[in-house]
């Protein structure tokens, strides 16, 4: 195999990401970045004979500068992207099947507790566009436990306020349906309100929108949840898939099950949502301490 086989496979490999497999925008920044930097290390070393040994020198050449989680990340883009090779034919063989994934460090998923969330929601301003917007998106969020970008991805079709759910579109393009609860509906049905007004109201439009009725994207959610723990002093250095993960951990504390918890995620597997067992643990403690007749 040769570098000129490599880049014609990538270009392809990005077109099936956007196309074929609707992967999310990080996602895909993520593959392009990977897979461009390796194809750098072939056309620098001037390499055209490519097999294992290649992506082997390759990783040993990024080792040392690397997170283990940033060289697994590599290794995983690197293992996805020959297997595509493989089944679209640019190669008989799938030459880094035989590469291992680095072993790295699972660390438990932060989120707020019952408190920091209400606490967040419930200091969020409310008077104009933007903040009724931003109340009836953090609200939306913290109901269904949805992806930041899955919200953002949201047409004002996929919204079924009588019923309360709504349908949204994950990763590899799968869809789900998700219930939300009042306060959500109560928030969306008075920014749908807003919409109307302001003539973004069409059933293929965005739902969650900016000042001039773009789609709102995943860099201006994040910063208008940052600004806002500042102003309400809530230092906890939360991602917007904290609000996720808050969902999640406080639903498995109040008795959800986890087949019903990974339904709603949108997990392919039951272990992608066990993380969640490890962070209620000082739950399970606490009932346990209290119930247990010889504590």
């Amino acid at each position: 195999m040769d570098t000129k086989t490599i880049k014609d496979a990538a270009l392809s490999f990005y077109r099936y990401l956007e196309i074929e497999k609707g992967a999310p925008p990080n996602t895909k920044r993520a593959y392009r970045a990977d897979i461009d930097d390796f194809i750098t290390f072939l056309e620098k070393n001037r390499i055209d004979g490519i097999d294992h040994n290649t992506i082997r020198s390759y990783l040993s050449s990024i080792y040392r500068g690397l997170k283990k989680s940033s060289l697994a990340r590599k290794v995983s883009s690197i293992k996805v992207f020959f297997k595509f090779m493989k089944k679209k034919g640019y190669t008989e063989e799938n030459i880094a099947s035989v590469i291992k994934n680095p072993k790295v460090e699972k660390h438990l998923p932060k989120f707020y507790t019952i408190d920091e969330m209400f606490r967040f929601l419930d200091n969020l301003p409310r008077e104009g566009f933007l903040n009724i917007r931003n109340c009836a998106i953090f609200e939306l969020m913290y109901s269904t436990g949805m992806r930041a970008q899955e919200v953002l991805n949201i047409d004002i079709g996929d919204l079924h306020i009588d019923a309360m759910w709504v349908k949204v579109k994950g990763k590899g393009g799968k869809e789900r349906i998700l219930p939300f609860g009042e306060k959500a509906r109560h928030y969306i049905e008075e920014y749908m309100g807003v919409l109307k007004e302001k003539g973004f109201y069409q059933e293929r439009a965005p739902l969650f929108v900016n000042r001039g009725g773009g789609r709102l994207t995943y860099r201006g959610l994040l910063n208008i949840m940052k600004k806002h723990q500042l102003r309400i002093s809530l230092f906890k250095n939360l991602a917007l898939h904290g609000i996720r993960h808050s969902f999640a951990t406080h639903m498995l504390d109040s008795g959800a099950d986890l087949r019903s918890i990974q339904e709603l995620l949108g997990h392919a597997n039951l272990s992608t949502t066990q993380k969640y067992t490890h962070v209620s643990m000082d739950k399970l403690m606490e009932i346990y301490d209290r119930s247990h007749p010889r504590r």
